[in-house]
């Protein structure tokens, strides 16, 4: 009932819980760390210190003490932190109670918590249905 399986490993699987799965690619800017760049194809970028860059990416975290600048394409946006530039996001930008966005902004759909500030060129843009 509880009797382990031996199979032989060649040592083609020694490492398997470590690799990501497929499609995992996320990126972190630590607390502290200095970015200026471009990434062009991530799944999850998270920025916990200072970056300006041009991104691409599904889903965009800026941490509380996160700055931002730049510009970014997201579907999903969660801004604890400082973020400007131009911003297009075709899912939800959401701002928590400390988050501060600016510039030229467009977006889906909208969540500011209180306390959250948005200001700068402000579109909302339609969903585009496929046909």
């Amino acid at each position: 009932m509880f009797n382990k399986n031996n199979t032989s490993n060649d040592g083609d699987n020694d490492l398997g819980v470590f690799r990501p799965s497929k499609g995992s690619a996320k990126v972190v800017i630590g607390n502290g760390v200095k970015f200026k760049g471009e990434i062009t194809s991530a799944d999850e970028v998270q920025v916990e210190g200072n970056a300006n860059i041009t991104v691409n990416t599904d889903n965009l975290v800026v941490g509380s003490q996160g700055v931002l600048k730049g510009t970014i394409e997201s579907v999903n946006a969660d801004v604890w932190g400082k973020v400007d530039g131009v911003l297009k996001i075709s899912g939800t930008l959401t701002v928590q109670e400390q988050g501060v966005v600016s510039g030229s902004i467009e977006y889906q759909s909208l969540q500011i918590k209180l306390g959250g500030k948005i200001t700068g060129e402000i579109k909302v843009s339609e969903k585009v249905k496929k046909i």
